[in-house]
């Protein structure tokens, strides 16, 4: 496990092409797409940019992503970061003055590809704390990516953030320390219960995951397998509030049984790595939710979590399944992001956007999932 303050990064570019899948198996090509932009019913739906193209319209399904959590309370998707009492012994300053109040905007788009089946899931809360209240700001956004079945992915879409929270994240006082133990810690109990679960229900299949908790002007990101998160940042901030060229960050590193540091690892628990670069010759990722079979010889769910605090130089992120990520490089997707933005296009219509050019133009095979989070500034 690698945790530590993420504060820069290079542009750690993935090559385009076609995407691998973490468990062997047939793919079927479809002529057409189906493609289902889905915003959560716990947010308020922007809507396309009028008089926009008709053809970046497509249909819409609500999901509930918390059971536990009373949507009533969370209609209005548009939030403003609340202001923060500070204490001298407090690790972060988190007060923010009425010129530096951030705003966050954020929406999902998915579509399935050439698989039969969706087997990612997703959350967005704007307001991720209601059944733990506090002073701090809280919210959370996540992709589970699926394989060998869905169930790995929902049960940790119910689970996770509920973990986390009871497992201590901080409500009222930022503290990076607390709030990575309790990243880690909910990361531990949801993979447990889920063990528990896929015994009893006969289910083997896995997940993996980005996840997100921002927690008043800190950022904290959190993954296990090949899911990404991208951070569009600018060099600097001109004077007039008008940014410069934005770079891409890779905030997360892939766990993949290849690489030499999770090979080393699976070695150790008594796994190997086939000639085709998979454990036990099957499983691609080295870390994932599940994955029952696999648990024995390597495979674990502890997670990277990285920091940073949001400056005027943070713009937006991209979380993104491998599907996204198998035919968008990292600067390639902040420059289509961008563009899309500044053409004054709603977020819900950047979004949907960016999955049809994936699945659709670039011929993303694999199911793709894409949540992009703006960060807005009051004038």
């Amino acid at each position: 496990m690698m945790s530590g303050s993420f504060l820069s990064g290079t542009m750690n570019e993935v090559s385009n092409g076609t995407t691998h899948h973490k468990r062997e198996g047939n793919l079927v090509d479809e002529d057409s797409v189906s493609k289902k932009s889905k915003v959560s019913s716990l947010v308020t739906e922007s809507a396309e940019k009028p008089g926009g193209n008709p053809d970046c319209c497509v249909s819409e399904r609500s999901q509930t992503v918390l059971d536990e959590i009373d949507s009533k309370k969370c209609n209005n998707f548009q939030k403003e970061v609340s202001k923060e009492e500070v204490k001298e012994d407090q690790i972060h300053d988190h007060s923010i003055s009425s010129e530096d109040k951030i705003f966050i905007e954020a929406d999902v788009a998915e579509d399935k590809g050439s698989r039969h089946t969706m087997e990612d899931a997703w959350v967005l809360l704007p307001e991720a704390g209601l059944e733990f209240p506090g002073k701090l700001r809280c919210a959370h956004f996540a992709i589970y990516d699926g394989h060998g079945g869905r169930s790995a992915a929902d049960y940790a879409r119910h689970h996770l953030h509920l973990n986390v929270l009871s497992a201590g994240l901080p409500r009222e006082l930022m503290d990076i320390k607390a709030a990575k133990k309790a990243i880690l810690e909910g990361f531990r109990r949801t993979d447990e219960g889920l063990l528990q679960e896929s015994a009893t229900g006969g289910w083997q299949d896995g997940a993996t995951a980005v996840c997100v908790w921002l927690l008043g002007q800190t950022v904290l990101v959190a993954n296990i397998g090949d899911a990404k998160a991208v951070l569009a940042r600018s060099s600097s901030a001109n004077e007039d509030g008008t940014s410069c060229t934005l770079k891409s960050i890779v905030i997360t590193r892939e766990h993949k049984a290849i690489f030499p540091q999770e090979r080393a690892r699976i070695q150790k628990a008594g796994g190997s790595i086939g000639s085709n670069g998979r454990l036990q010759g099957r499983l691609e990722v080295s870390r994932a939710f599940g994955d029952r079979q696999f648990k024995k010889v390597g495979v674990i769910a502890t997670p990277d979590i990285q920091s940073f605090e949001l400056t005027e130089r943070e713009h937006f992120m991209i979380l993104g399944c491998d599907g996204l990520w198998g035919v968008f490089g990292p600067s390639d997707a902040v420059d289509f992001v961008d563009k899309q933005l500044k053409d004054g296009l709603s977020v819900t219509a950047v979004s949907r956007r960016l999955v049809r050019e994936a699945v659709r133009e670039r011929r993303c095979k694999d199911n793709c999932t894409a949540i992009v989070i703006v960060f807005r500034r009051n004038k």
